[in-house]
């Protein structure tokens, strides 16, 4: 009996010994706190405050300008406000102005009247033709205005540039008093001088007007350039180069471009010149400077009167209508600085 109860007793301390040897021994960490991350704070979106909205004798007026020059878009509205008035209800400027608009006047149109100022007048305002601005030649500091310059005045009629047409729709027109030309026994225009009181008034009124609308310099345009085979205003005696040198309106060449093309022109054109490929270049270079030509490949009287409205412009000099070399070179030059976009 004191035997068994020996093996009993050794058998339960061998077992205890075994079990304490597979039991890990648990030793106590510490918790270590985690963080939880913040909620990203968004930052408002700055916006932009809204113009001002003036109100004078009951007219709305907002004459900011949001304009991008490099688009000519994301404008706002300049001058005064037309809104509906739906019977009932009311028209709230919460939310006025939407960014994504533009200007309708993305070109400006000089002109002559070929009529003298009373005529002038009575023609613009009373005849199924207009113009925004009227420019008298009566020594004064007054610049008529005709049409609103948010409607449409009818001084570009049939009209094209680049690729657009009809550019009533997205014009100024300015009309400049002034007698146009006459032609002799042989056909041969001599046109009218402008006073310098009328090329300040045109200067200062085509600056004010480009500068709200942010109209490009590709954009200033003479009624010839944009009719070439109807009309001849301003005409040669209109001084383009004096607007560009002196108040950074419209387009002129390089003179370095033009010499640079030019002695290739002094042999190219007399040696080319009735090959229907050069006359079809010569075509194509008009069209893409902006004039609407057809591609003919022959000097037909469409091609005449637009190298003619190109001279009037740009080489005034001679506007003879022949594509000599140095009307080449310099239509070159401006297709150089003035690409077509």
């Amino acid at each position: 009996m004191r035997k068994t109860l020996y093996i009993i007793g050794l058998s339960t301390f061998v077992f205890s010994c075994t079990s304490q040897q597979n039991v890990k021994k648990n030793t106590y960490k510490p918790k270590t706190p985690v963080s939880q991350a913040k909620p990203a704070v968004k930052t408002p979106v700055a916006q932009t405050p809204k113009p001002k909205i003036t109100n004078e004798h009951g007219v709305e007026f907002f004459t900011t300008n949001l304009a991008d020059p490099a688009k000519n878009d994301n404008t706002a509205s300049y001058g005064s406000i037309v809104s509906a008035k739906p019977i009932g209800y009311k028209v709230v400027k919460t939310y006025f102005p939407a960014i994504a608009q533009n200007f309708r006047q993305r070109y400006l149109i000089l002109h002559y009247t070929a009529l003298p100022d009373d005529k002038s007048i009575t023609v613009l305002t009373q005849q199924g033709v207009s113009a925004h601005y009227l420019v008298n030649n009566t020594g004064d500091n007054e610049i008529y205005q005709l049409v609103d310059e948010n409607k449409r005045s009818y001084h570009a009629g049939v009209s094209a540039w680049r690729n657009d047409k009809n550019l009533n729709d997205t014009s100024i027109g300015i009309e400049i008093v002034n007698t146009g030309y006459t032609a002799d026994a042989t056909g041969k225009r001599t046109f009218a001088v402008f006073s310098d009181d009328q090329i300040k008034k045109v200067a200062a009124l085509a600056k004010d007007i480009v500068i709200r609308y942010q109209i490009p310099a590709t954009n200033v345009l003479a009624h010839s350039d944009i009719a070439p085979t109807r009309k001849q205003d301003p005409g040669p005696m209109f001084p383009w180069k004096k607007l560009y040198d002196e108040y950074q309106l419209g387009m002129w060449y390089d003179e370095a471009a033009k010499q640079n093309f030019l002695a290739l022109a002094q042999e190219e054109v007399p040696l080319k010149y009735n090959d229907p490929s050069f006359i079809f270049v010569i075509q194509t270079a008009l069209q893409k400077f902006g004039y609407y030509v057809d591609l003919s490949g022959k000097w037909d009287d469409a091609t005449k009167k637009t190298i003619e409205a190109f001279q009037y412009h740009f080489r005034p000099q001679n506007y003879d209508g022949i594509m000599d070399a140095e009307t080449w070179a310099i239509l070159q030059a401006l297709n150089q600085k003035y690409p077509a976009k």
